[in-house]
C-alpha cells in the first residue's frame, strides 16, 4: 500500500505526464498550422506516449491501493517562432520532467518504497531516451538552418515514425 505521502507525489506526477502530453497537443497544431505535416505526426505520437506514461502511473497507483487524483491542467505554450524553437521548448520540458521523476525517486527511497522505486526506474530509462532524441532532433534542424529543403526532408523523415511497443 502507498503512503499518503508517495500517493500525492504519483499523482502529482500524473499531472506532469498529461501537462505534457497538452504541450505536445499544442505543438502538433502549431505544425499543423505551419503545414509540417510529418513534425504535427510526430508530435501527435509524443502526446499519445505522455497519456500512455498517465495512464501507467494512474494504474500504478490504484494497483498499489491508492486513489489517483485527476487535478487541473495549465494552458500550454502555443506560439513559436520556429521548428527549432518547438523542439527546444519540448526538450525543455522533458529536462524538468526528468528532474520531477529524480526527485520522485529520491522521495521514494527515503520512504522505503521499493515498489515505486521500481517502476520509476522504467520511467527514468524512458527520459534518458527521450532527452537524447530530441537531442539529436535539434542538432539537425540547427545544421538545416533555413534551408527550405532540408526542413522538409526532416519533416518527411520524423513523419515516418512508428509507434513506441515500449510504453505498453
Amino acid at each position: 500500500m502507498l503512503s499518503k505521502t508517495i500517493q500525492d507525489a504519483l499523482n502529482e506526477q500524473i499531472q506532469h505526464e498529461f501537462s505534457s502530453a497538452y504541450a505536445y497537443l499544442a505543438m502538433t497544431a502549431y505544425f499543423e498550422d505551419t503545414n509540417f505535416p510529418g513534425f504535427a505526426r510526430w508530435m501527435r505520437m509524443q502526446y499519445d506516449e505522455e497519456i500512455t506514461h498517465g495512464m501507467r502511473l494512474f494504474d500504478f497507483v490504484h494497483a498499489r491501493g491508492g486513489r489517483a487524483a485527476v487535478n487541473g491542467i495549465d494552458k500550454p505554450r502555443a506560439d513559436f517562432e520556429s521548428p527549432v524553437d518547438v523542439f527546444q521548448s519540448a526538450l525543455e520540458q522533458e529536462r524538468r520532467v526528468t528532474r520531477l521523476i529524480y526527485d520522485l525517486y529520491e522521495l521514494s527511497q527515503n520512504e522505503k518504497d521499493y515498489g515505486t522505486l521500481v517502476e520509476l526506474q522504467w520511467f527514468i530509462t524512458e527520459q534518458i531516451e527521450e532527452e537524447k532524441i530530441f537531442e539529436e532532433i535539434i542538432e539537425t534542424l540547427n545544421l538545416a538552418g533555413d534551408d527550405h529543403a532540408a526542413l522538409l526532408l526532416l519533416d518527411r523523415q520524423l513523419g515516418e515514425r512508428k509507434a513506441s511497443t515500449a510504453d505498453a
